[in-house]
């Protein structure tokens, strides 16, 4: 029996539905050699989840994404917004998924190195770095894998400050990566956006922070000030790298996660706030952590995380090639 083909890109190939297939992010090439990434975007799991305080199962956050990021592998032909009129992520952008960093279960150092280890391959191949933890730990080696790069600015999406400098010997928890992160001479300042309610960091973390180079904005002032003018206070020009943790939203929305902080945002409220980075400034990489599968049945957390990381991506890149950032 022959096939007719045409021209449409959702008429030629294997339909390719969701649930088909094998779960890679967004169902895009599996790339196991890491000496031969050749993409625009490498995608890395982190399921590294030791440094939790309250619940774990942040470790399961990686695979819990990649399947839900399947809803969104949109064939060939892109994803088209009518509300930008612009079409995202078409076969220009190339996003491949080398899968995750090995996990050496008790080993907080090596599981560490690891993690480093696989973003300083992406680095190596000149693709975007863009990481699924894991709990807000993995940020630390992913930071550390930074230190042949140029100086950059560190935007922060959290609910929490994760500021805490060192309490009862422990370093690399998933309470530290913001302080970790500004000791670095290469990281030039932090932004740190939806810090609010009663915080693992107390109060001399919020002045350290403050004298170290860190602009902390709650949710309620963000509303205040809205997408636009939040991005603004970001210092001009910078090459930025964007740590979202996923309790930064409400757990309305966003059950799936062992810190959860109510009065936190919607979808929209940051979504306008990446479109914007996209636009204003060079990203360097990026990192999605604190997805909880087991705390959300309703799997909506995980799709929140897809989505969020399929619209940034593609704004990303969109800009870059259309506005030449």
């Amino acid at each position: 029996m022959s096939i007719k083909m045409t021209d449409h890109n959702y008429e030629s190939g294997r339909l390719n539905l969701p649930f088909v297939g094998i779960s890679t992010f967004a169902k895009k090439t599996y790339q196991g050699d890491w000496d031969n990434i050749k993409a625009d975007v490498a995608i890395l799991g982190a399921p590294y989840d030791f440094g939790t305080q309250f619940r774990a199962g942040a470790r399961f956050g990686p695979r819990g994404v990649r399947e839900a990021s399947t809803l969104f592998s949109f064939g060939h032909g892109g994803a088209y917004d009518h509300e930008d009129d612009a079409t995202y992520l078409g076969e220009d952008v190339r996003i491949v998924d080398i899968g995750d960093a090995d996990i050496i279960h008790t080993d907080t150092e090596q599981s560490h190195k690891n993690i480093q280890y696989g973003v300083k391959k992406i680095l190596d191949s000149k693709a975007l770095p863009v990481v699924i933890g894991g709990d807000h730990s993995v940020n630390i080696p992913i930071i550390n894998a930074f230190s042949d790069e140029a100086p950059f600015h560190i935007i922060q999406i959290d609910a929490h400050l994760d500021f805490v400098d060192i309490r009862h010997g422990v370093k690399y928890g998933h309470g530290n990566p913001m302080r970790r992160a500004i000791e670095k001479p290469y990281v030039t300042g932090l932004t740190q956006i939806g810090i609010r309610n009663v915080s693992s960091t107390a109060r001399e973390g919020y002045v350290d922070a403050r004298k170290m180079g860190s602009d902390i904005i709650s949710v309620r002032q963000q509303r205040k000030l809205g997408a636009i003018k939040t991005i603004e206070r970001i210092p001009s020009n910078k090459r930025v790298y964007v740590t979202i943790d996923i309790d930064a939203f409400c757990p309305s929305i966003a059950p799936g996660t062992g810190t959860p902080s109510h009065g936190g945002f919607l979808y929209y409220d940051v979504l306008e706030m990446l479109q914007e980075i996209s636009k204003k400034h060079e990203v360097i990489g990026i990192d999605l952590v604190e997805v909880a599968p087991d705390y959300d049945q309703s799997g909506s957390t995980s799709i929140l995380a897809a989505q969020l990381l399929m619209n940034f991506i593609g704004f990303i890149f969109y800009n870059k090639y259309s506005l030449k950032i």
